[in-house]
């Protein structure tokens, strides 16, 4: 690892350690030529995942328009940040256990709804209004419904 200060190639890790969600780990490394202290962070490389959009075009994935969509789903509902980050979380550990390079944004839509659904209601009915386009109030109604049938089972 190159020193950020004198650019020397020569040093020794003090110290390691895991982030608390265990996708990274920090190391403390000292340069043995100019003995300044510096940090880096070590990550496994993924590889490039693909939306493919419902006109066909392709786009790289990205893990905050997801966040982003639950985020305003779950405006003013009572769901704490800490839950919606677990969900995003959640998601993004499904599709990278995927094993595939291409992901629709129906399977990441349903992904998204299924979570929504567990967690709060009127955030599931908000995403689906806009994922699905709702057009009028039966829409609405119509997904009210399914989603009552739902609950009852």
């Amino acid at each position: 690892m190159k020193c950020i200060y004198c650019g020397s190639i020569n040093s020794k890790v003090i110290d390691s350690r895991m982030s608390d969600d265990g996708t990274s780990i920090r190391r403390r490394r000292e340069c043995l030529d100019c003995h300044r202290r510096y940090t880096t962070h070590e990550t496994v490389e993924q590889a490039t995942i693909y939306v493919i959009k419902k006109g066909g075009g392709r786009q790289e994935f990205d893990i905050s328009k997801i966040r982003q969509g639950i985020v305003k789903a779950c405006e003013k509902r009572p769901v704490p940040i800490v839950k919606i980050e677990r969900v995003v979380n959640d998601i993004q550990k499904e599709i990278l256990g995927l094993g595939s390079t291409e992901i629709s944004t129906e399977q990441i839509g349903n992904l998204v709804m299924e979570r929504l659904m567990e967690i709060d209601d009127v955030a599931y009915v908000r995403y689906c209004s806009v994922y699905k386009e709702f057009k009028d109030v039966e829409s609405f109604l119509t997904q009210i419904n399914e989603l009552l049938k739902k609950k009852r089972k």
